[in-house]
């Protein structure tokens, strides 16, 4: 097997350490220092160690600034996000959750805040193309100052639906990500990001929360964060690269670098998922968004949606198109039969046009205002039916009360009633008026719609009109607020209303209660006195 050796050259007299990663197991692996080296040979051990990768990662970022950035193309298949994340039925559409997940409307909750939970969501279709990039919206939240245990994003061949690393399966197959938020070793390294690999042999070791095995790492406090923080994952070209947002900021883009692996293999077919597990202490662990996407080199074209769809399920759709096909056509030759005078029309001839809806709209709000200012006649009829009965009542008032009341009292209740009279009167005019401009604007919206049904299209005086109709009706409205106003400041009013009704007089009077509190007070002195007397001739026995 070959391997590759990331790392300075060895010396003869102290060699150092070689980090080795296999194409065929993913995995790193470490060959133990000679036990016979110096203290100045390793200082010069690890003073070349730092100048060469320093050249290397001047090297690679140079190469990265003048390459050219890969092509994105969204996924929605392998994607989730809101508000309409869950269906009614409660499941994910493309995805599956198991254990202690609840999906809702804007988020997939992995665990809730109790202890001993697991659970998780993967994909149903396993993604098929080699680069790719993964956008992880979430949220840790706790009342502790510590929480437990973590949350991981997967890529592996098969799904793992159920197990004790973070929710999922052990002895996995791929790509594991995990945010750790308990200090299993103690070291105070958490809560930290964890990349490991694995082939399927290797068992996660948890009592050091996984950094004998990492790829790499970075810590990272993800834990009750204002805002959601954000994982970016992406690899491409046998290279992964994990970015962070914090959630400091409400900027989605402000994203910091955690950790870079180079010569990553992982299988060429796998399944997203992500996990959450809880323990002795306990988090929320809510996933608002998983977004991922193609990503394809430079030059190269992606692949046309038609070639992802197996052949199988291509037959199919097929098949249940030329069904459907075979149905029109049955479905248009039995209406041919039905409707012989509409078989030389042209389709087009069957459908409303854009001037013909307009057409019919215009004339469909002709006839609302028609019908409201019918109604509003009515109402001014009423109006005016009220206010010459109101008159007339006056009227006989006036007529009645000169023959019967004095010459002072005549005079000042004459120019009330003058008063009332005169404001009546101009309410009947004003009221005229309006009717008036109702039946002009009915003859208007009449002579509108004549001449729309004789011509067949909208023309300019209908427009005409149709402004000076609501003209008319912001006239209308004003005259009538105006009206409202006057009679509500009008001061006659007071003359016609009832005369209050004196206060009822109280049940007990002063003199009764004083009667009441004499009588009361002798009897109380002669119950004392008749006691005291009692109790002195019970004395004369002793």
């Amino acid at each position: 097997m070959r391997k590759r050796p990331v790392g300075p050259p060895a010396f003869p007299s102290c060699p150092s350490s070689e980090r080795y990663v296999s194409s065929d197991t993913n995995m790193a692996e470490s060959s133990a220092r000679p036990p016979g080296c110096t203290a100045p040979a390793l200082i010069l051990t690890f003073l070349t160690t730092l100048l060469f990768q320093r050249s290397v990662a001047d090297i690679v970022s140079g190469a990265s600034t003048t390459e050219e950035a890969p092509h994105r193309r969204f996924e929605y298949k392998y994607s989730f996000k809101g508000p309409h994340l869950a269906q009614t039925d409660g499941s994910i559409p493309f995805w599956i959750h198991s254990g202690n997940a609840i999906p809702s409307a804007d988020q997939v909750r992995i665990t809730p805040s109790l202890r001993s939970q697991k659970g998780s969501v993967w994909t149903k279709n396993p993604v098929i193309f080699e680069h790719w990039e993964a956008e992880v919206t979430f949220r840790v939240s706790g009342r502790g100052r510590m929480g437990a245990d973590g949350l991981a994003v997967w890529f592996t061949k098969s799904q793992g639906l159920d197990g004790p690393v973070y929710g999922a399966a052990d002895n996995w197959n791929g790509l594991g990500i995990f945010f750790d938020s308990f200090d299993n070793d103690g070291k105070k390294n958490n809560p930290s990001i964890i990349v490991v690999g694995n082939n399927g042999n290797l068992v996660y070791d948890h009592q050091n929360d996984g950094t004998t095995q990492a790829l790499g790492t970075c810590l990272r406090d993800f834990r009750n964060k204002p805002y959601p923080v954000r994982a970016k994952i992406i690899y491409y070209k046998k290279t992964l690269t994990v970015m962070i947002n914090n959630g400091f900021t409400p900027d989605k883009e402000d994203y910091e670098f955690c950790t870079k692996i180079d010569n990553m293999v992982i299988p060429p077919e796998g399944f997203f998922g992500i996990s959450a597990a809880t323990g002795g202490l306990a988090d929320d662990h809510d996933v608002l968004s998983f977004l991922l996407f193609r990503l394809t080199e430079p030059g190269q074209q992606p692949p046309p949606p038609e070639s992802e769809i197996p052949k199988e399920e291509k037959d199919k759709y097929q098949e249940e198109f030329q069904n459907f096909q075979q149905e029109l056509d049955k479905k248009k030759e039995e209406f041919q039969k039905e409707h012989p005078d509409v078989q030389g029309e042209p389709i087009e001839d069957l459908y409303e046009s854009v001037n013909d809806r307009e057409i019919r709209q215009v004339f469909e709000g002709q006839n609302r205002i028609h019908l409201e200012i019918k109604q509003l006649h009515r109402q001014l009829a009423m109006i005016l039916d009220e206010q010459r009965r109101y008159v007339s009542v006056i009227t006989d008032e006036v007529t009645k009360k000169g023959a019967n009341v004095e010459s002072g009292q005549v005079d000042s209740a004459n120019s009330q009633l003058s008063t009332v009279l005169s404001t009546q009167q101009e309410v009947l005019r004003n009221l005229n008026e309006l009717k008036s401009s109702f039946h002009e604007s009915l003859k208007q919206i009449g002579s509108a719609q004549h001449q729309g049904n004789a011509a067949g299209i909208g023309t300019y005086e209908t427009i005409q009109h149709f402004n000076e109709i609501k003209e008319h009706l912001h006239t209308v409205k004003r005259d009538v607020d105006h009206l409202v106003q006057r009679s509500a400041q009008n001061p006659a009013e007071k003359i016609v209303k009832c005369p209050d009704l004196p206060p009822m007089p109280s049940c007990l009077s002063t003199i009764h209660f004083i009667i009441f509190i004499i009588i009361q007070s002798v009897l109380f002195f002669c119950y004392i006195m008749y006691k005291s007397q009692q109790e002195a001739a019970a004395k004369k026995f002793f």
